[in-house]
């Protein structure tokens, strides 16, 4: 009777004891497929801003997983408009001899009206860009001049200097950047670091004029914070890219204005020429049902629309990644206003390491 009763006990423990392991392994979190899944089409990217034609390498993705991923190796350099101007010349210049400046939301076109300004602009008497009797703006003119002014650590022989750096300062200037052929949606999104930096709602900035001086393989940026996470948004469909927001109250705080040109990109000389706003100059691929054109591909592999459709109308749908789904695009994102000084929020998806 004892022995049964022992073989009965010993015959409980197993059987709690397999189901306890089967329990642990159903709470596994697992990642619900979307019912449309859109691969990444290489031949939307324009040729003539790669430095190479795009191959396809086996890639370690942020969750320890491998998946094929698209090499594209770019020269910053857009061919589909041109690059600048960025800093008028003269007070009395209009719209056409400037860029634009983001601020608080707003796009403000970077003319001499706006520079002589300035003080008003800020509320603060200490910014003075130009001579009062001539007019002429102080301004970079030689790529030295550009990497002082644009130095973290600027010194006070800059201030009040606008800040333009051409595109023959880094004419040879090339970045790689490896997006998933396929995007594999992640357990959860990957949201950008909201450190110190830009005045809208993305994070520390990727490399720029006043930001961290040494630029690691772009797309691959491992700002603080938020370790292996690329602090670059994406690529347009030109090889250029989508930056963090720039750290524009670093800009600001040593009286230096460094203008983004009319498509929201501006130069400095280790990123070469990127964007931090979204203003639908560059190449977009428009959607037959009236949907948002298409601009780029986020570095998750999803891809990347413009902020509002066909009739101007912005999405309100959008997660905390600024992503919604359909089943025309699959998973894609809606890129925040030009004036934000900021593109989308997070990944929802794995990248490339």
């Amino acid at each position: 009777m004892i022995k049964n009763q022992y073989n009965f006990l010993t015959l409980s423990l197993i059987l709690v004891s397999f189901l306890a392991c089967k329990n642990s392994s159903s709470n596994t979190k697992t990642v619900n497929k979307d019912k449309v899944t859109i691969s990444v089409k290489s031949e939307n990217f324009l040729t003539g801003g790669l430095a190479e034609p795009i191959s396809i390498e086996s890639r370690t993705l942020s969750d320890g997983s491998t998946a094929d991923c698209y090499k594209i190796v770019a020269t910053s350099t857009p061919t589909d408009h041109n690059m600048g101007p960025w800093c008028p010349s003269n007070v009395s210049d209009d719209a056409s001899a400037g860029g634009i400046w983001l601020d608080d939301g707003k796009v403000y076109d970077v003319d001499g009206a706006f520079v002589k300004n300035l003080a008003t602009f800020f509320k603060d008497d200490t910014w003075m860009l130009y001579n009062s009797e001539t007019g002429e703006i102080t301004k970079t003119k030689t790529k030295q001049e550009c990497q002082e002014a644009a130095n973290p650590n600027v010194g006070a022989e800059y201030q009040n200097y606008c800040v333009e750096c051409l595109p023959a300062y880094v004419a040879d200037v090339q970045h790689t950047y490896y997006i998933p052929v396929t995007p594999k949606k992640a357990v959860s999104a990957y949201a950008f670091s909201k450190g110190p930096g830009g005045r809208g709602p993305g994070g520390p900035g990727g490399p720029d004029g006043h930001e961290r001086p040494e630029r690691p393989e772009a797309g691959h940026e491992r700002p603080e914070g938020n370790s292996g996470m690329p602090s670059s948004r994406g690529l347009a469909f030109n090889g250029v890219v989508f930056d963090a927001p720039a750290p524009v109250d670093n800009i600001l705080s040593a009286y230096t204005l460094a203008p983004f040109d009319d498509a929201g990109g501006h130069i400095n000389l280790a990123a070469g020429y990127h964007y931090h706003a979204a203003t639908g100059i560059s190449k977009k691929i428009e959607q037959a049902d009236g949907h948002a054109a298409m601009i780029g591909y986020a570095f998750d592999g999803y891809g990347i629309f413009e902020n509002t459709d066909a009739n101007g109308k912005a999405y309100i749908d959008l997660d905390e990644s600024r992503g919604h789904y359909d089943e025309t695009r699959g998973y894609h994102y809606h890129v925040d206003d030009a004036g934000n000084n900021n593109f989308i929020d997070g990944l929802r998806g794995e990248y490339a390491l």
